[in-house]
């Protein structure tokens, strides 16, 4: 039932006229179609049927990835943009424990 009760919702926003809402879902169904359709016709321009998706990240072969695999790894944040400046401290525990942790880098260490 779920699913009918959202596209009641999404007809019960066509509605302006409150006097005759029958007419004004109809109008706003057509018009929906309408523009359906014609996104359809429309090549090289962003519509709602062919945008990327929300976590589209983009062609991960044209992108220069690193030959080490703990760098190898492509993403973008979850959130907002957010950067910390590590002390100096956090900075060397963190390069200590990357070089710890890398395969390819194991070989150099013994």
């Amino acid at each position: 039932m779920y699913p009918i009760e959202r596209y009641l919702r999404r007809l019960k926003s066509y509605v302006k006229n409150k006097a005759r809402p029958e007419g004004s879902i109809a109008e706003g169904y057509i018009a929906q179609e309408c523009l359906h359709f014609y996104s359809r016709c429309l090549h090289g321009v962003e519509t709602r049927l062919n945008r990327p998706g929300r976590n589209y990240e983009g062609d991960l072969d044209k992108l220069e990835i690193s030959k080490l695999k703990i760098f190898s790894q492509v993403g973008k944040p979850l959130l907002r943009k957010k950067y910390v400046e590590l002390s100096l401290v956090e900075c060397m525990q963190a390069r200590i424990y990357v070089l710890q942790n890398c395969d390819e880098v194991s070989p150099f260490i013994k």
